[in-house]
């Protein structure tokens, strides 16, 4: 198996050393838009590095889009001929009017939803599926800059709108899970803006309701909570119901009634395998059409 990926930062990294954990004989080729040292690790497993996407010249078994959300559309059409399969990190992309024509469904296009993956949220679809849910109330909150270590928040994509920055965009992964549990909302309202002191242009607080024809959804973002919370709290006629997603608890009427020790990198090392095991041979659970509708969510708008 030889595989491309286009974009060498954190969540790349991440990806090439899951894929090399997975299947240690994979051929693995780079992009990279940097001449800067690239560590040990990575370079120990590449077998090719380029520096463009016009040095691209054979067809690969999959192609990873692990670079910035605002070149993910440019980087998906200039390398759309070398593959089949397609491993694309969420967001899909930065806007909702690019010419999607010429992606037909020949091919398999596969946009990252690492949540699904955790023990917790698959648990929570089975629970869930078993009550008549009236209301979700669920947040996501850190801080930006520590989000990574070493590195200058106001220097990322997520500080700046034009590269696909802002949480509503950014921390799409909630509204994955919740669309992936309860389906689209048949009316979404939002409201947003940049509110903190952070250096940054793009919107770092956002706040939806989201109605159902049986259910109201609240979500809340922010880039500014000091103490990261990612919490989805559920309430059905027969039970209240909180889920820890970062502590891995699941609460039934506020009695603990689950517990999950998982390593952060669990579900990236699931997916990963969940691409090439399934979607390279077919299945598609998250493919460019949902994605899209899920981020047409994200900024306030109802699904096509």
């Amino acid at each position: 198996m030889k595989v491309c990926f286009v974009g060498t930062g954190s969540i790349g990294k991440r990806h090439i050393r899951n894929l090399y954990q997975l299947f240690s004989d994979v051929e693995i080729h780079i992009i990279r838009n940097t001449t800067k040292h690239l560590d040990e690790e990575i370079s120990s497993i590449v077998k090719k590095i380029m520096y463009s996407t016009r040095e691209v010249c054979e067809e690969y078994d999959a192609i990873f889009i692990t670079n910035p959300t605002y070149m993910h559309y440019s980087t998906l059409k200039e390398l759309y001929k070398y593959s089949k399969n397609f491993f694309v990190e969420k967001p899909v992309f930065d806007k909702l009017d690019y010419d999607l024509s010429m992606f037909n469904e020949k091919k398999n296009i596969y946009v990252a939803c690492p949540l699904r993956y955790t023990q917790i949220i698959q648990k929570a679809k089975t629970i869930l599926q078993k009550e008549k849910i009236i209301s979700i109330r669920s947040i996501c909150s850190s801080y930006l800059p520590d989000w990574r270590k070493n590195v200058d928040y106001r220097t990322i994509y997520s500080a700046h709108k034009s590269e696909g920055g802002g949480v509503c965009i950014d921390l799409i992964h909630e509204w994955d899970y919740l669309t992936y549990l309860f389906g689209f909302p048949d009316k979404v309202f939002c409201l947003n803006g940049q509110y903190s002191d952070l250096e940054i242009d793009s919107e770092d607080i956002a706040v939806y309701i989201a109605a159902y024809k049986d259910k109201l959804l609240e979500l809340h973002l922010d880039y500014v909570g000091r103490q990261p919370v990612r919490l989805m709290d559920v309430i059905s006629n027969q039970n209240n119901w909180k889920f820890d997603i970062l502590n891995g608890t699941i609460l039934k009427n506020s009695t603990i009634i689950e517990k999950y020790d998982e390593k952060p990198n669990d579900k990236y090392i699931k997916e990963i395998k969940y691409f090439i095991e399934n979607v390279m041979l077919g299945e598609n659970t998250n493919n460019i059409n949902n994605s899209l509708n899920v981020m047409r969510v994200s900024m306030g708008m109802e699904k096509k």
